[in-house]
Parts: C-alpha cells; sequence; structure tokens
C-alpha cells in the first residue's frame, strides 16, 4: 500500500474480492472504514459496532496538583469529542462503541496528581444506577454522568476508560497509606444509560498512579444484540487473568478492548496483536486504541476470525472512527480437519516432513530429500539478535525454496517455503523459549519469520514497516503450550490471514500462499503462563 495510513478489510475467501476491492477503495476516499458495509443495518445474526482511535487532550503538566474544576475542563474537552463520535456512530444504526485507555485524562500522572481526575465508583454489582438519570445520587462522578447521557442519547452500548476512586478504612490490609483504591476502569453503559458494569485493569504497565484490584475482575455482561461479551484492558491481552480466563466461557464470543499501546514491532504492534487475539481464540475483537503517533501510539480495529477492519497512522494528527457489521456467532478458520479435500504439493510435503518421510534425511540444521526436490544442501549459519529485548537464535532464509529448522532450549521451529522471486533483502528464521523480562515480566515461546532491517545478521529483529518479499510457506513448532497467537503482518502495516493454523503431529502450523505484499513479520507467539 502507497501510505502507512490503513483503513482497510482483510478477507480470505475469494468470493469477496469484490468486497475487498471496493473497502480499499472506500478507504482511500477517506470514508470510515466499514459504512459502506452497514447500510442494512441489523441484519439477522449481525450487530454493528464501532471503535475510536482518540488523540486525546493531554494536561500540559500531568504532574502538578490542580483542582477537580480544572481537571473537569479538561476532560470535558475529551467528552465533548467523544460525544460527536457516539452522534455519528447513531446515525450509521452502531449497537456498541467502544473507546481507548487513558481517553479521557491522558497519562503520565503521579498517585496524587492524578486524584483530581478520578470519579467515584460505586459496585454496579450492589446498586443499579443510571448516572445520566440520578446525576445527584453520588458525588464527584460527573465523568460517569456524561457517558451514561451519551450512551441514553445516542441509544447504543458505551464503553470507555476512566480513573476511579474507592475509599477503603485502615482495617482493610490492603488499603493505600492515602486512605483510597485508585482504579483504572472501564465502564459499560447500556443503551438506556444505565451502569451495566465496570472493569478494573489488573495487568499494570508502570502504572504508579493506580492500584490493580485486590481480586481480579472477571467481567462479562449481556447484550441484547451479541449475546455475552468480555471486557479487558490494552497489557492484559498478555495474561491468563482476565484475558483467558474470560474465554473459558464458551458462550463469551465478543472482547471488547481499551488499550494506550505503544506499538513495539517486530512482533508487538497493537493490529498485531489484536488480529492474532481474535484469530486464536475464533472471537470478534473490538480494540480502541490511544492516537498519539509521536509516542509510537496508534492501531485500533474490529477484527474477525477471518475478516478485519483496522487502523494504523502514523501521520495524521486525527482521531478515527471505525464502523463494521460483524456477526453474533463468528466463524473460524478452517481447521487441519477440513482442510485434506485439496491437497497442494506443498502441504503434503510438509505432512510428508512431520511424519518422517523416508524420502527425506534430517541432519542437525537441514533436511535432505530425493533428487526430485531442490533443497539448500548447505546447512546455513545459526547466529544471534536481539529481538524485542529478546536474544533470539536464528539462521538466515536463502534462496528461493528451502527448509529450515532452528532450535533453543526445548523448542525447534521449522520452516518450509518457497519464493516467486529472490528481492534484495535479508529474512531469518528466528527462535526464542525463555522468560522476558523487560517491560514486562512473561513466558514466550516464538518462532518467527521477519525482515531483517538491512543484509547484516545483527540486523534482525529491528524495526521495520516495509518489505517487499514474497513467501508461500509453512512455519511450524514443537509448542508445549496451546495458547498461541498468529503474529502476521505485510508491508505498510497491513493485515493477512493464515489460509491454515493447528495441531499436526505434535506441532503447531501456520500456512499462507498469496500474500498481498511483502512479508515484514509471520510468527507463532506463545506463551506458557505458567512459568511467568
Amino acid at each position: 500500500m502507497p501510505s502507512r495510513c490503513m483503513v482497510c478489510i482483510m478477507s480470505r475467501a475469494s468470493s469477496q474480492l469484490a468486497f475487498f476491492l471496493c473497502g480499499c477503495y472506500m478507504a482511500a476516499l477517506g470514508v470510515h472504514a466499514g459504512e459502506h458495509y452497514v447500510a442494512d443495518h441489523h441484519k439477522a445474526g449481525y450487530y454493528v459496532a464501532a471503535v475510536y482511535e482518540h488523540q486525546s487532550i493531554l494536561s500540559p503538566n500531568p504532574l502538578a496538583l490542580t483542582s477537580r474544576k480544572e481537571a473537569l475542563e479538561l476532560m470535558n474537552q475529551n467528552l465533548d469529542i467523544y460525544e460527536q463520535q457516539v452522534m455519528t456512530a447513531a446515525q450509521k444504526g452502531v449497537q456498541i462503541i467502544v473507546f481507548p485507555e487513558d481517553g479521557i485524562h491522558g497519562f503520565n500522572f503521579t498517585r496524587t496528581s492524578i486524584y483530581p481526575f478520578l470519579d467515584f465508583m460505586p459496585s454496579p454489582q450492589l446498586v443499579k444506577w443510571n448516572p445520566c438519570l440520578e446525576p445527584q445520587r453520588f458525588n464527584d462522578t460527573e465523568v460517569l454522568q456524561r457517558l451514561s447521557c451519551m450512551a441514553l442519547k445516542g441509544e447504543m452500548f458505551l464503553v470507555a476508560n476512566l480513573g476511579t476512586k474507592q475509599p477503603c478504612h485502615s482495617s482493610d490490609p490492603g488499603c493505600p497509606n492515602d486512605g483510597r483504591y485508585q482504579f483504572n476502569t472501564d465502564v459499560v453503559f447500556s443503551s438506556n444509560g444505565t451502569l451495566v458494569d465496570r472493569y478494573r485493569k489488573h495487568n499494570l504497565y508502570f502504572e504508579a498512579a493506580v492500584d490493580a484490584p485486590l481480586k481480579v475482575d472477571h467481567i462479562i455482561f449481556d447484550t441484547p444484540f451479541a449475546g455475552k461479551v468480555g471486557i479487558f484492558t490494552c497489557f492484559d491481552i498478555l495474561f491468563f487473568n482476565p484475558a483467558i480466563q474470560l474465554l473459558r466461557d464458551s458462550e463469551v464470543k465478543h472482547i471488547v478492548y481499551p488499550a494506550a499501546w505503544m506499538n513495539q514491532l517486530p512482533l508487538l504492534a497493537a493490529i498485531q496483536i489484536q488480529s492474532a487475539f481474535a484469530i486464536a481464540f475464533g472471537i470478534n475483537f473490538l480494540a480502541a486504541n490511544i492516537h498519539h503517533p509521536s509516542l509510537g501510539m496508534t492501531g485500533s480495529g474490529i477484527y474477525t476470525p477471518l475478516k478485519s477492519f483496522w487502523h494504523h497512522d502514523m501521520e495524521s494528527s486525527k482521531g478515527h472512527l471505525i464502523i463494521a457489521q460483524v456477526a453474533r456467532n463468528p466463524q473460524g478458520l478452517v481447521g487441519t480437519e477440513n482442510a485434506t479435500g485439496k491437497m497442494d504439493p506443498s502441504h503434503s510435503k510438509f505432512l510428508k516432513i512431520l511424519a518422517g518421510d523416508p524420502y527425506c534425511e534430517k541432519d542437525a540444521q537441514e533436511v535432505h530429500c530425493d533428487a526430485a526436490t531442490k533443497w539448500n544442501m548447505n546447512a546455513p549459519p545459526t547466529f544471534y539478535s536481539e529481538m524485542m529485548y529478546d536474544n533470539f537464535t536464528l539462521v538466515p532464509v536463502w534462496g528461493k525454496e528451502g527448509y529450515l529448522r532452528v532450535c533453543a532450549n526445548g523448542l525447534c521451529c521449522y520452516l518450509l517455503y518457497q519464493r516467486p522471486t529472490l528481492s534484495k533483502e535479508l529474512y531469518a528464521l528466528g527462535v526464542f523459549d525463555g522468560l522476558h523480562t523487560v517491560h514486562g515480566t512473561y513466558y514466550v515461546q516464538v518462532c518467527a519469520l521477519v525482515k531483517c532491517g538491512g543484509l547484516g545478521f545483527d540486523t534482525c529483529g529491528q524495526e521495520i514497516t516495509e518489505a517487499t518479499g514474497i513467501f508461500e510457506f509453512h512455519l511450524w513448532g514443537n509448542f508445549s503450550t496451546s495458547y498461541i497467537f498468529p503474529l502476521f503482518l505485510t508491508s505498510g502495516m497491513t493485515l493477512e490471514t493464515p489460509d491454515q493454523l493447528g495441531w499436526e503431529n505434535g506441532h503447531y502450523f501456520l500456512r499462507k500462499s498469496r500474500l498481498s505484499s511483502g512479508l515484514v513479520t509471520a510468527a507463532l507467539y506463545g506463551r506458557l503462563y505458567e512459568r511467568d
């Protein structure tokens, strides 16, 4: 794509090619993604969703002490923008809208300086309350009142993030010294303005101004249009609680996700992990990120397992509304059990390798097969390079076709590939199996095919967004977790959907042919939560 500003649709079904082209054309004209898609507003089995990537108006000095009045003046500027977006969405028949983390008050506060920005938050489990219709019921709830009135006026469910406070007593062993809990909180309002539920962020990301709740909130709320919907915030996506725990309820097919996510390539750009979560769990994922390109913060979307509407823009200073019609019961990717009808040669080769085909002979790095198959006969060199602050073991991906293997600790990663043409770029297959300890501590197993920043081995793992290399490939590994996210990014910060994913003979694989643009990253990102 010619621009890093991307609002488009990804689809794997050839029958929807015309729809795909139409979507890109509409995006090129600057029309909000999905608007052309929702003319038949409330089609049976579907609902209309919106997410808003918000360029928030920030406090000029978040460390300074301020009054509640001054805090409300700043927050109301952001809430005015929210209200405009709700009204725009209402005209399109939107039934639920999601706003980002930190969108109302901003960030970089201390525990003391954030206090005037906090609303009092009664427990929705204990109190049934409509802030718009009962504004005098609780003090310091001006933000909640405005959000409630927006939901009521727009006649839609509304999900937003704000700071909240809850007084506590010294008899409470967890009570902070200042006598109050401060939470990073998502709130859900129904279409009549009633406070449905609230979620308090559990996995904080360097957020000294707020507390993690003593007990994890597992919040699932009911909607008339989508059934059960789960909710969590930003960094939570990388942890078992609450993200994975919510999905143990088989009726949860939809997640709403406010975030303030800083992109980190090549493995954790916002649209990468958001899309991967939808594909991995076969759900709809409604993600609203904050928009501050100077901080590397952009990337929102409405993701389904097969098709996604997303926005990534490092150039514009404006917010962006995405609207799309999504299925109440999302369809997942075709698994291995359904894929035997038409077996292409590369997949047959992959299955033979996994089965230990007698025509293939394995050595330390490579498989040599019979003369009918042109394999790379010389094992490429193993090298080490830092990627995402982790020390990856890699092998270069040379030639037009081949089969590679690289191992670290107990994880071995494999790549079977063909390239229609060779580009003047270095690609590498990398493996990491260990504890990630920078910007959070969590255990990962990763198999990654990446484009390197230059032609030197030491450039593999650098942050790049453009590539021309086209691959048809199978990527797989002997993962010891079932929680594996398919990270897939192509040139110009665009997304691709795998043709096939799944387990085969004790290995988890990702298969893709016919890339639409150059490959930046294809990775299987496994999480071993129990080793954190």
